[in-house]
């Protein structure tokens, strides 16, 4: 007799019907699949648990029918029983869903393809059923009416073809869009309708919105207005339903029903299960106020504090949690914490740095074996191996527990990126004429973190020689060793001389252990300079301001011997981008005297520069730069180049002025300048678009500063991370005479 199983029949009938007929424990000889037409008979085998050989069970043959229907290949499946000696053989029976042989689209202009494909995963030879009919409609309506468009209509059409296969058209009709015209709130008893429209980003339709109702904004809507509601004491408040009506072919009416709830007034706090730190320390991060209206957003934060202190002391394992207990209108809340082990870091491994040494990638640690925990130096280290230049900024970072102590180890994992360039170019313009330049860069030579280059930049006004070499670790200590030897000529159009410069410089530095990022560096430098005027005619109509320039031209090479010492603290968080954290440089020079060569004087220079992350990834930096030179002994001058020319770009730049244009003829002893940006990454930190102010002035004299006088600028710029380096152009405003002056610069303002 026959034991029928149709689609989603309870496996109960099933052992019914084989219950009247056979007794349990027959001996099963046979299992025979009939019906399949595009499935493996193997693959229905698969799924059914009895085999031959076994004695029959009713809870297998159930369990068989439910994994022969979770595979939603069939449309009917029928199961059938044969006495065959003292046992029975098996026969299932199928009916196959059809096979999709291909999906037409008709009347799709909204949605295209690439977005419909997004919605359902119905492609050629997947199986049709109806679930995934209803499905389809249901996900495409969805998506119309989260753009607005409620009374778009969908519908499918099936076409039978030869082998069990089936052609799927889709229709729609669009309809229009509709707007919507007027939100609606019920339920809110305790704040005005415009109280809560302030919290969305869904708005009514007028001149200057659209109206349109997006479903993903306004499900952040939703938490916008509840998280309102929790800030102001209503932690029960909840939407309970929405709804979009219909007015008319083109209008819609959103309507918000909320049910606000109790209101609530802070009670107080318990804290519970803290051992390492005190209750009093814990206690002071809570700053409500008993009585006032408990503001969940705020003691969120003060929770996420809590946390925080306890990861950062190496308890990462630790569970803090919270109940609440209301009383009347008052609100109690016990925090619970369970403390757990604290974690001891017992190895940092490294993966990635095919390129690096991986003692260069350990000497950015701010944490080390044997230390506990701590999430501060983790992330520090992390931003330090990222600022050596050498990574792609996406610096994976995990641990894993390797003892009953609950210890662990950091994975550290980098990608590698060039550090090593080579370029060139030629190019024309007006005041060099031909110009161009031929370079080879290495930042991580021979993956030991050592910079070396070679360049020439020539052109009409300028020949430029240079060859540089810095080991920031000499002998794998914190020692700097740099050397660099040059020789360049520029000619000074707008000031009527060239100069000639041949030598070299030697520095050493030392970072100083008792201040974070901070670094001491002293340097020597000897070079020799020719001076020579280009028009003496010009030079000549002022013979006060270039009366050392024209003493200068008729002694030929003179000799600079100089001593500098710099000192620098660095703590921004990311070199190419940063967001926060400072510079600070003071730089000081002294030439002649005992250290030999004509020239004696005493120069200065001083720079602070902040960063701050202000508004959605928007970055305000700031510089202070301040510039003192002064001779003395047998000098009555500075040389004409170590004066201040302010002006274009670079480190003493006005933008909206050219370059060197600011400041008394022949240079200035004295220079301030302030400058200001606002910088937005436009790809990661690789583009950024910057709007700046600058202002300064050069003189010769403090008490000639004048800041209501000072030269200003403003304007906008782009800065472009590439393999060449940092390259921007800046378009500025000069407020003065009120024109626009453009701006190309290599290398970074701040």
């Amino acid at each position: 007799m026959l034991a029928r199983m149709k689609y989603l029949v309870l496996p109960v009938l099933l052992i019914a019907l084989f219950g009247a007929l056979h007794a349990a424990g027959q001996t099963i000889y046979d299992i025979r699949i009939k019906g399949n037409q595009n499935i493996d008979a193997e693959l229905i085998h698969s799924a059914i648990t009895v085999k031959i050989g076994d004695a029959l069970s009713y809870d297998e043959i159930s369990r068989s029918i439910k994994n022969l229907n979770r595979m939603n290949l069939f449309r009917d499946i029928q199961f059938e029983s044969e006495p065959y000696m003292q046992g029975v053989i098996i026969i299932v029976t199928v009916d196959e869903n059809p096979v999709v042989d291909g999906v037409q689209y008709y009347g799709f202009k909204v949605l295209k393809k690439d977005k419909i494909d997004e919605l359902y995963t119905i492609r050629t030879g997947s199986y049709w059923t109806q679930q995934t009919k209803l499905e389809i409609i249901s996900k495409l309506r969805k998506e119309y009416i989260s753009r607005g468009y409620n009374n778009a209509v969908v519908r499918i059409e099936e076409k039978s073809l030869p082998g069990n296969r089936i052609a799927i058209d889709i229709y729609c009709d669009e309809g229009k869009r509709l707007a919507i015209r007027q939100i609606t709130f019920v339920g809110n008893n305790s704040f005005e309708d415009k109280q809560l429209l302030k919290r969305m980003k869904t708005k009514p339709a007028n001149l200057l919105r659209s109206g349109r109702f997006e479903a993903e904004k306004f499900e952040q809507d939703i938490e916008n207005i509840l998280a309102f509601y929790r800030k102001n004491g209503y932690v029960e408040a909840r939407i309970v339903n929405w709804e979009l009506k219909s007015q008319g072919d083109r209008s819609l009416e959103l309507v918000i029903q909320i049910e606000e709830g109790s209101f609530y007034r802070y009670g107080g706090v318990e804290i519970r299960g803290n051992e390492f730190f005190t209750k009093e320390k814990l206690g002071a991060l809570f700053t409500l106020k008993q009585g006032e209206a408990f503001d969940q957003e705020r003691f969120d934060e003060q929770m996420a504090a809590v946390r925080a202190w306890y990861y950062e002391e190496g308890f990462i394992y630790s569970e803090i949690g919270e109940k609440t207990q209301k009383k009347n209108d008052l609100l109690f809340i016990s925090v619970e914490i369970a403390e757990g082990p604290r974690a001891r870091i017992r190895q940092i491994h490294f993966s990635g740095n095919r390129r690096t040494k991986e003692k260069v990638l350990r000497r950015q640690l701010t944490v080390a074996p044997g230390d506990y925990f701590r999430r501060s130096q983790v992330i520090s280290s992390q931003q330090n191996i990222y600022n050596l230049g050498f990574f792609e900024p996406d610096i994976g970072l995990d641990y894993t527990m390797i003892n009953s102590e609950r210890d662990i180890d950091l994975h550290l994992d980098v990608i590698d990126k060039p550090s090593g360039t080579a370029n060139g170019g030629i190019g024309y313009n007006s005041q060099d004429k031909l110009v161009g330049q031929l370079s080879v860069s290495q930042n991580n030579l021979f993956g030991n973190n050592w910079s070396s280059g070679l360049s020439w930049e020539f052109g009409g006004n300028t020949q430029n020689f240079e060859l540089n070499f810095t080991n920031p670790n000499l002998y794998d200590t914190d020692i700097l060793l740099g050397t660099n030897l040059y020789y360049t000529r520029k000619k000074w159009s707008s000031f009527f001389y060239e100069i000639h410069t041949r030598g070299g410089s030697l520095r050493l530095g030392q970072s100083i252990p008792l201040i974070n990022r901070t670094r001491l560096i002293a340097g020597y430098s000897l070079y020799s300079k020719k001076y020579r005027i280009t028009d003496r005619d010009q030079i000549e109509l002022n013979p006060l301001a270039n009366a050392h320039l024209i003493e200068l031209d008729s002694l030929g090479w003179r000799y600079t011997s100089a001593v500098n010492v710099t000192f620098s603290r660095d703590t921004r968080d990311n070199v190419f981008f940063p967001t926060t954290g400072s510079q600070i440089t003071l730089y000081s020079e002294v030439a002649g005297s005992v250290l030999g060569g004509d020239f004696d004087y005493f120069k200065q220079i001083a720079q602070v520069n902040w960063y701050m992350e202000t508004w959605h990834k928007i970055a305000l930096r700031t510089k202070w730069r301040y510039g003192y030179v002064r001779p003395y002994g047998s000098s009555k001058d500075v040389p004409p180049d170590e004066k201040f020319y302010l002006g274009g770009t670079g480190p003493d730049g006005i933008r909206g002025y050219p370059d060197r244009s600011v400041g008394p003829a022949g240079g200035g002893t004295r220079a301030l300048l302030f400058s200001t940006e606002l910088g937005y990454p436009l790809g990661s930190d690789q583009i950024i678009g910057v709007l700046f102010f600058d202002s300064g002035d050069s003189v010769n004299k403090l008490r000639e500063f004048n800041l209501l006088k000072f030269k200003k600028g403003v304007g906008a710029g782009i800065r472009i991370r590439s393999p060449f380096g940092l390259i921007g152009f800046d378009y500025a405003y000069n407020v003065e005479d009120q024109s626009w002056e453009p701006h190309l610069q290599f290398g970074t303002t701040f």
